[in-house]
């Protein structure tokens, strides 16, 4: 059975598969000529990330699929329900990035603090010859130890943020539709253990109380983040989204920046992917990444193996 990695895997899962006897090719096929490919190569599972769209067209086109697999936790590119009434297993691997995202939120944090995102741009061109003037501009700097780190969304990934913000001695508060109440539990490198628990509390309230807000939540219909909620947070405080892109409206959050009512943003995910808006990519006062929430070497080994195994089981 031939399988295709569209927007890659790992060379572990990729062992893990030809191990059980599986074709594995990971070229990187054109959305265009997707379905044509698939269908003379027939392939049995199509694996994806969050690159390639399997919508209703390629479902119907293709009847030699029996597994998509999306790399990741969202499953917004693929027509999951209709795919499922058309008999095919759709998986995803959706604890085995988490710690990898919850990572990135708080290089963000880090980086926001001590004007990281600014300074790396700055101290090439004129660290020579303005080296005070940098130094002043970027010397009121700030902890996050002490602060509160309020997070929208409480699921796996939100629950990786907030271990990191309790380590860091922050308070950690958070509000989710769905979880009442999430116990937060630590592993120390020496076999000691701690837990926590949060509880979920009203949205408005945690935008009233935060100094910082990392949003979790599924991509959705309309902005969970636009002016209103902004007006709602504290003068000063600071936002990351290493979500999903149309979470936040970027046109509120630039003026948000501009107006100081915010110090500072971190963007990982955009509505206009993968062509940010010149205006977002432009403001001095944003922290950006190319969505790599997930894209580190240990979380695209536990994705790949995760993967694999499901996809073993299902057919073998």
């Amino acid at each position: 059975m031939k399988v295709l990695a569209n927007d890659g895997i790992s060379q572990t899962g990729i062992n893990s598969l030809e191990t059980a006897g599986f074709e594995v090719s990971t070229t990187t096929v054109a959305q265009e000529q997707l379905i044509n490919h698939i269908n003379e190569n027939n392939i049995t599972v199509l694996l994806v990330r969050s690159a390639t769209k399997v919508r209703k067209d390629l479902i119907d086109a293709c009847p030699s699929i029996k597994i998509i697999g999306r790399g990741g936790v969202g499953m917004d590119n693929i027509d999951v329900d209709y795919a499922r009434s058309k008999g095919i297993n759709v998986i995803n691997t959706p604890a085995a990035s988490s710690a990898s995202v919850a990572e990135l939120v708080f290089a963000h944090l880090f980086g926001g603090v001590r004007f990281l995102y600014d300074s790396n741009r700055n101290m090439p061109l004129d660290g020579d010859s303005r080296f005070k003037e940098l130094k002043k501009n970027y010397g009121g700097g700030r902890e996050l130890r002490g602060k509160t780190l309020g997070i929208i969304g409480l699921g796996r990934i939100g629950q990786e943020v907030a271990k990191i913000g309790i380590g860091c001695g922050m308070k950690v508060i958070a509000s989710d539709l769905f979880i009442e109440k999430a116990t937060i539990n630590l592993d120390f490198f020496d076999g000691q253990t701690a837990s926590f628990d949060i509880a979920s509390l009203p949205f408005e309230e945690v935008l009233k109380e935060s100094d910082f807000i990392s949003v979790h939540v599924p991509a959705q219909k309309n902005y969970v983040f636009s002016k209103k909620e902004f007006n709602l947070m504290k003068d000063g405080a600071a936002i990351v989204n290493a979500a999903r892109g149309g979470v936040i409206d970027e046109v509120a959050l630039i003026d948000a920046i501009e107006s100081n009512k915010l110090s500072f943003a971190a963007i990982d995910t955009f509505e206009n992917e993968p062509t940010p808006a010149i205006k977002v990519l432009m403001n001095g006062k944003l922290s950006l990444t190319p969505h790599i929430g997930a894209a580190t070497n240990e979380a695209q080994d536990r994705i790949g193996t995760e993967l694999a195994e499901q996809i073993k089981a299902i057919l073998k």
